[in-house]
């Protein structure tokens, strides 16, 4: 099912989200829900504060990088590089906002499988990008913090073209 993606001002966007304590079929179902929506919305990752739900939840998605998508429940970086890089970045929910946003490069983080086991997990490049920001929106933090200067969206649109 395709749900609806929060935009800003909503006050859950910038509220920090809860742990998940148990993964049941109601999270399955929600994940499962979030790719679809994600999908729909030619997004490369949506956080469940973004759906609404104020819990540590989000899914990846970089199929048109080859990578299936995936979810993390309860996702903690556990370390980041020292090389940052630069990149613009959208939002689905700050429409027609983009801006370049430094980042890690390469991370570390832990988090829970839908079967609840600990993995850790190491990603460089977008995919390490996009997980910053999703756990950014997991913390309540928004990219309009993080923008060292705005842009008018050109190399995202482009990036998005070439998934769709």
């Amino acid at each position: 099912m395709i749900l609806n993606i929060l935009t800003v001002p909503n006050p859950i966007l910038t509220a920090k989200a809860q742990p998940i304590q148990k993964i049941n079929r109601t999270i399955l179902t929600l994940v499962s829900d979030m790719i679809e929506t994600c999908r729909a919305a030619s997004g490369i990752g949506l956080a469940a504060p973004q759906i609404g739900k104020s819990i540590r939840l989000c899914v990846i998605n970089l199929e048109h990088l080859g990578i299936p998508p995936f979810a993390l429940v309860n996702p903690k970086i556990v370390k980041k590089s020292w090389k940052k890089t630069e990149l613009e970045e959208g939002c689905l929910s700050i429409p027609g906002i983009y801006g370049i946003v430094k980042r890690a490069e390469k991370i570390k983080l832990k988090a829970l499988s839908l079967q609840g086991q600990e993995n850790e997990l190491s990603a460089d490049g977008l995919l390490a990008r996009v997980i910053q920001h999703e756990i950014d929106h997991l913390d309540g933090i928004l990219i309009t913090s993080k923008i060292i200067k705005y842009t008018d969206g050109t190399e995202t649109k482009e990036r998005k073209t070439l998934r769709e």
